[in-house]
């Protein structure tokens, strides 16, 4: 726990307000139990799994021997039952999808290896199964698939074209007359790359093919594919190779498969949404080929929650281990001869890893809503077409945030522990090399942030579909004065004419809730808008022509899917906040959405500045006011990271333990006891002084 020196220990007076009172302390227990969430036994009974040592990542393995620890695990995990929470209750499950991906997510902290491996066969090999299969496939294969009988592997990337799925090569071919598929790779760059549990594991496979049957591709669908025999020989037909080492999760045997004519029964076709008769006849229940394959493939979209939680509490535990350290390491002496200041207390350290607090505050409060929101779609309580492709878009967008988020918040913590932070065994290097993949399986981020794009491209052009000309006209006219208003400066006028000029007016707009939903929605709004404005005329155009125009407008595409992304965390961030009924965890958390919040409009200021959302006055305001914010934040840094709920068993990192702590009080107290005894040596510096004084006395 935090121990009372390292903050302010005071009570929260019934009258304070909200910004202006520093006062305020945090009920850490209160906040961390919010943390946790919905799903907080389930999260608290994985944690516990997390923090035993036969779970837990040993650094220098070789990789032979950390492939074989890691598949040893899975078999621990399923020995203490942590694998069925998302199986029917026939199979031994409770159908708890929720918790099932949180408690995955909290595997990482053991070993990232061990978290993926485990999401491979029972999160995506596992899944397909259950999702995309009916009862006779769950009969036949989920018993063997949760006990780890049947170790799978989930084969759908190729080397050829990763992301995009409708593309691959590998085909399944219906023969009649046998009553047969015939699974086929004819070319090198349709083999399946990278897939986990492939190069050694593996003893079957849910392979992603292009279904032909009658002469006619029906698209992609999955089929089950033995591998091996029990020797762990590969079966007639197929091959593949290992991968060999990669950057990190090398718990993880990934490889190459490849299919030469491996003929399989017509029932291995997982034939949920699409089946094969005797005779050949293709039937699905979705008439629509483009939506059947976004229907199957959205089934699997537990892979990206499970990423987006993962990634939140890799952060979590960085900036834990970091904010300890800054807390205890001293250097330089910046007010005192003898005392030198804590890493924290500088304004620059405070910069640094108290922004990236925020934003991982911001990105847990965000997971937390996909994961209940992906709870509903699969539980079936709220599971219509409209909720799937919700989630769809909200997984995207989040998995892509907060990947990137915790890479950078590792390298942060890293250099801000100095040479301690690259050592391994305070894990930010090892992390940071595991989660490094993140960013581009389950959908490369920026591949992602095109899907949010399309969406809020959709969404927008579903606001004029069938509209009269009345709208469109009230609708022109309104684009017209806002932009007059915006690009001649009349807002900022506005605004500074509001201010007076006055410093502390302006601080009190920016940290008003409303008038940070309004800058960062104004922001997604006007470049979809732009965007929408520059798509308008690809309509008629040849679909070559009109390529070039997306083309053209792609990294701008890219920017509003992210500054959408953004708007939705902050969102997740107040919704919660709101929650919070403790005033004074309530007053803290207020400022640290605030410096969420106006981080953002700092970091896209040129935006606003250039596009007349933000007076000049105020823009000079904002950073003065975030560094005000810091300061305020500074004393309940600890409490903070303290809500996280990560103990010693899941850190791990040794500059988190106190004995920073130590060796700081250990060198303080030489020193005193030099100075007491008078056996401190005199510093130069003095006898020069005393000297130039003593001139200076005869002159």
């Amino acid at each position: 726990m935090t121990q009372v020196s390292d903050r302010k220990e005071l009570k929260v007076p019934a009258t304070s307000n909200i910004h202006d009172d520093d006062t305020a302390t945090i009920d850490v227990a209160l906040l961390g139990e919010t943390l946790l969430g919905k799903w907080a036994s389930v999260r608290r009974e994985a944690r516990k799994l997390a923090g035993r040592p036969e779970v837990h990542k040993i650094e220098g393995l070789s990789i032979d021997e950390h492939r074989e620890r890691t598949f040893e695990q899975l078999k621990y995990l399923v020995d203490h039952k942590a694998v069925h929470r998302a199986f029917p209750p026939a199979f031994g499950g409770n159908n708890d999808h929720g918790g099932n991906v949180a408690g995955y997510e909290e595997l990482v902290v053991a070993d990232p290896s061990l978290q993926i491996k485990a999401g491979v066969q029972w999160g995506l090999f596992g899944s397909a199964v259950l999702h995309l299969g009916t009862e006779e496939h769950h009969e036949k294969w989920l018993p063997g698939i949760m006990s780890l009988d049947i170790p799978g592997c989930f084969a759908m990337t190729e080397i050829g074209h990763g992301s995009d799925v409708a593309s691959i090569g590998t085909t399944a071919t219906y023969d009649p007359d046998a009553q047969e598929f015939v699974i086929n790779t004819p070319f090198k760059a349709a083999w399946k790359e990278y897939i986990g549990n492939a190069a050694r594991d593996g003893r079957a496979a849910v392979v992603f093919a292009h279904l032909i049957t009658l002469g006619v591709d029906h698209g992609v669908h999955a089929f089950y594919v033995d591998l091996r025999d029990a020797t762990g020989t590969f079966l007639e037909g197929v091959g593949g190779a290992d991968d060999g080492l990669k950057g990190g999760l090398r718990g993880i045997d990934n490889g190459q498969l490849h299919f030469t004519k491996v003929r399989i029964p017509r029932t291995n076709l997982l034939n949920r949404y699409g089946d094969v008769s005797l005779d050949g006849t293709y039937t699905s229940s979705i008439e629509s080929p483009g939506r059947r394959f976004f229907t199957m493939l959205g089934t699997l979209v537990q892979g990206r929650v499970s990423l987006d939680g993962a990634a939140v509490a890799a952060s979590k535990m960085a900036l834990t281990t970091a904010i300890r350290y800054a807390t205890q390491r001293r250097q330089f002496n910046a007010t005192s001869d003898t005392t030198e200041e804590v890493l924290l207390d500088y304004q620059r350290h405070q910069r640094r890893l108290l922004p990236k607090l925020a934003t991982t505050y911001a990105a847990s409060f965000a997971h937390e809503e996909l994961l209940e929101k992906f709870h509903d779609v699969f539980s079936g309580e709220h599971d219509t077409d409209e909720d799937r492709q919700d989630l769809e878009t909200l997984a995207a967008a989040f998995k892509s945030m907060s990947t990137w988020h915790a890479l950078d918040t590792l390298q942060e913590c890293r250099e801000a522990c100095g040479g301690a932070g690259y050592m391994t065994e305070n894990r930010f290097t090892s992390l940071h090399a595991d989660l490094d993949v993140y960013t581009t399986f389950e959908g490369d981020n920026n591949v992602l942030l095109q899907l949010v794009a399309k969406r809020l491209l959709a969404d927008y052009a579903k606001e004029f579909r069938g509209a009269g000309f009345g709208v469109f006209a009230r609708y022109a006219v309104g684009q017209a004065a806002d932009l007059t208003m915006h690009r001649t400066g009349l807002r900022r006028v506005m605004q500074t004419v509001v201010d007076s000029g006055s410093e502390k007016k302006s601080a009190i707009a920016l940290r008003d809730e409303n008038t940070q939903r309004q800058l960062l929605t104004n922001r997604v709004e006007a470049m979809v808008a732009d965007i929408a404005g520059e798509l308008k005329e690809a309509r008629n155009l040849p679909k070559d022509k009109a390529a070039e125009i997306f083309n053209q407008n792609q990294n701008d595409l890219i920017k509003a899917a992210t500054a959408h992304a953004e708007l939705l965390q902050w969102e997740a961030f107040t919704t919660a906040l709101h929650k919070i009924t403790d005033r004074g965890t309530r007053e803290v958390l207020t400022r640290l959405r605030d410096l969420f919040g106006l981080t953002l409009i700092e970091e896209h200021l040129a935006w606003y500045l250039m596009n007349g959302r933000l007076s000049t006055q105020r823009a000079r305001t904002l950073s003065d006011y975030i560094n005000r914010l810091l300061t305020h934040l500074r004393p309940h840094a600890l409490d903070l990271v303290e809500a996280f709920g990560y103990g010693p068993e899941h850190l791990r990192a040794t500059i988190a333990t106190g004995v920073e702590r130590e060796r700081q009080d250990e060198a303080m107290n030489y020193y005193r006891r030099l100075r007491a005894h008078g056996d401190a040596p005199v510093d130069e510096k003095v006898i020069i002084a005393r000297k130039k004084r003593a001139a200076g006395s005869k002159a």
